[in-house]
């Protein structure tokens, strides 16, 4: 196949774009002809105005995507992240080109201009239905109620224009738990379906842990770290944590790191890096307070055989089960978090068990392997419903039967 590849890069390197490079190189080891249409948000800094006319619609993204995809002529078009820069008229672009069209939902952005579903800490659902005007008022975006109303008015006109509908033939969900939120907010259920991340390269499993609890991720607030060093003043075991990343609340770390002494910040790190640790540690903490997508960081950990303590909530809640390949903790609740942790060191094989089982998930869904084979059946289904919609005489709803089930 040609497929072209297209993302916007985020100012700060995230999981998407490590995802975005992953699947193209996944894609091109298999024989695929791949092409990239690429963007970085940093192209907006210092033009506010510019960026909100051109998070609405980029003239310009629409005009040189078609101009590559008549050059380059793919029979299959997958987008990443397109916001802010791309903007939905990229989709435009693509339709016009009469090419099947795939997007990955890696977080929640059509739902909720934040993408997070988080607002002061709690969890917030008020803008995945209808008009999301409610983020503007609450300065959800950044902080800024400008930026916010930006993204409101951008998310409201296209779902009133139906380009969600209209212009994507196939959605790719990171999990259960997304497909149906993403459902209930109104993408139609036979266009979306499941398919996870994966790990590039393999780790394998350690040989040997070490008693220490390892967290690495951003360090903010949603990734729920005044929880984790709250779990940690009321642990009374000398667990150690070992706390890998960066983030806003980097201050909050650093000083937990210097009052107790089995705390240890290790700062940001590379990939590489932070799989050394998950080869040494004894359990993985994911404490956030928001639907996460699907963390590389868990199957990461996963991979190298390494169970987690999450929070029960959102994803995590359905890729973490109890006592096969983790714990999980009411989210928020430190004492219960201390609890989870005090239980794994009181209970050496038990655990030993859960990371074996870990090991067992990354192998059965999280490999190279099983995602080529689920991102063909994702091409395969999004040219079928590409088929139907653009078939003369045929309305601009998908047919009923195009996709059967939600799992690839």
């Amino acid at each position: 196949m040609r497929i072209l590849l297209a993302h916007t890069f985020y100012k700060q390197p995230g999981g998407e774009d490590r995802v975005f490079e992953a699947e193209s190189a996944l894609l091109r080891e298999h024989g695929h002809e791949v092409t990239h249409y690429r963007a970085h948000n940093a192209e907006l800094d210092g033009a506010p105005v510019a960026a909100a006319m051109k998070t609405m619609w980029n003239r310009g993204a629409h005009s040189q995507l078609a101009q590559q995809l008549r050059r380059d002529r793919p029979d299959l078009v997958h987008f990443h992240n397109t916001f802010p820069l791309m903007s939905p008229a990229v989709f435009y672009a693509a339709r016009s080109a009469g090419v099947p069209v795939v997007a990955t939902l890696h977080n929640y952005r059509l739902l909720c201009p934040a993408a997070t579903f988080l607002r002061a800490g709690r969890v917030c659902e008020d803008c995945a239905h209808g008009l999301p005007w409610r983020a503007a008022a609450h300065a959800c975006y950044r902080s800024s109620r400008a930026a916010s109303a930006v993204t409101a008015l951008m998310l409201g006109t296209h779902r009133l224009l139906g380009t969600w509908t209209r212009a994507v033939d196939l959605y790719i969900a990171l999990s259960e738990f997304a497909r149906r939120k993403f459902v209930e907010g109104g993408l139609p259920a036979e266009r979306v379906v499941v398919k996870p991340n994966f790990v590039a390269a393999d780790p394998g499993p350690a040989e040997k842990r070490e008693d220490f609890a390892l967290f690495a991720g951003r360090l903010s607030a949603e990734k729920g770290i005044a929880t984790l060093l709250e779990a940690w003043r009321c642990l009374e075991i000398p667990m150690r944590l070992k706390i890998a990343g960066d983030g806003p609340m980097s201050h909050a770390v650093i000083q937990a790191s210097r009052s107790d002494p089995r705390i240890e910040w290790l700062g940001p790190l590379p990939a590489d890096g932070v799989t050394k640790w998950m080869k040494r540690a004894y359990i993985l903490v994911l404490p956030s307070v928001w639907y996460e997508g699907l963390p590389l960081t868990l199957v990461e950990a996963f991979a190298a055989g390494l169970p987690a303590i999450a929070s029960d909530i959102g994803s995590l809640a359905e890729l973490v089960s109890p006592g096969k390949t983790g714990l999980r903790f009411q989210p928020g609740d430190a004492a219960d978090l201390a609890s989870r942790v005090t239980w794994c060191w009181n209970h050496r094989g038990p655990v030993g068990e859960m990371g074996r089982n870990a090991r067992s998930q990354f192998e059965s869904a999280y490999t190279p392997a099983e995602n080529y084979r689920r991102l063909m059946e994702v091409y395969r289904l999004a040219a079928m419903s590409h088929t139907q919609l653009t078939a003369p005489g045929k309305s601009a709803q998908p047919a009923r039967n195009c996709i059967s089930g939600s799992r690839i």
